[in-house]
C-alpha cells in the first residue's frame, strides 16, 4: 500500500474513459427529462420526483460536470425566456 494507493477509494467515474463519459451524459439526459415531464427547471427543486435518476445522474458523473449541467440547463431556460421576448417585441414592432 502506497501512498497513491486507490484501493479504498470508493469508485468514481472517469471522465477520460469514453463508456464512463457516455453513462454520464445519458444519465444526466433521463434525470432532465424527468425534471421537463415534472415541469421543473432548476435541478435539486423536484423534492423526490425525480429520486432514483438524480442517484443515477450523481453517481454517474463528476461532481464538476454535475455542477456544469446543471448551471447551464438553469441558463439555457433563462435564454429561452429572453430569446421569445425579443421575438415577440419585433413582432410587435413590424405590425406598427
Amino acid at each position: 500500500m502506497g501512498w497513491f494507493s486507490s484501493q479504498n477509494a470508493p469508485e468514481t467515474p472517469d471522465p477520460a474513459l469514453r463508456q464512463d463519459r457516455q453513462k454520464c451524459w445519458d444519465n444526466r439526459d433521463a434525470y432532465f427529462a424527468c425534471l421537463d415531464a415534472a415541469g421543473i427547471v432548476k435541478p435539486g427543486d423536484e423534492d423526490n420526483a425525480c429520486a432514483a435518476s438524480k442517484v443515477a445522474y450523481e453517481g454517474n458523473c463528476a461532481k464538476s460536470w454535475i455542477d456544469y449541467f446543471n448551471k447551464r440547463r438553469v441558463l439555457a431556460e433563462q435564454q429561452q425566456g429572453v430569446l421569445a421576448q425579443v421575438k415577440n417585441q419585433a413582432t410587435a414592432a413590424k405590425r406598427t
